[in-house]
């Protein structure tokens, strides 16, 4: 998984702690990264219609459904793709041992166990919102980050 990924997330908390358009400008500031990097993030949410850019004095962006209707997984395959994270590339049919491919009629073990990760990740990840992440990251401090972000947002 690519750290934008990391990013690209964190941009979704905040934007759930505030009800305007935030410049990615902001965001990136918020976030002590890149301005262009995390552009490059956002235009992947934005493709993927998780987040909408509002032009103007005001702009910036916003969510484009509720929180709790955006998950984990939903952000990952917006910035890094839904490609599974193994490919088999049937090495078991190579070298002085090859097995031919009549003999390969289903997928080899490693190959299965690979997919079968692969499934328990994304299922784990599917399972995990956007706004049961807002909401843990207000349990995670003892100050009010989100209400912190919010007043910063707000200057």
């Amino acid at each position: 998984m690519s750290g934008g990924v990391e990013w690209a997330l964190h941009c979704c908390v905040v934007l759930t702690a505030v009800d305007h358009p935030v410049p990615a400008a902001q965001l990136a500031e918020l976030h002590d990264v890149s301005a262009s990097y995390l552009a490059k993030q956002l235009q992947g949410l934005s493709r993927a219609g998780l987040v909408r850019s509002v032009q103007g004095h005001a702009g910036g962006y916003v969510l484009t459904r509720a929180p709790a209707e955006i998950t984990v997984l939903d952000v990952v395959e917006a910035v890094d793709g839904a490609r599974p994270a193994f490919t088999c590339t049937e090495i078991r049919q190579r070298g002085p041992l090859a097995a031919s491919p009549e003999a390969c009629t289903r997928p080899c073990a490693i190959s299965r166990a690979m997919s079968a990760a692969d499934r328990a990740w994304r299922e784990a990840l599917r399972e995990v919102t956007i706004a049961d992440l807002a909401h843990q990251v207000g349990e995670d401090y003892e100050v009010d980050a989100l209400g912190g972000i919010r007043r910063w947002l707000s200057a």
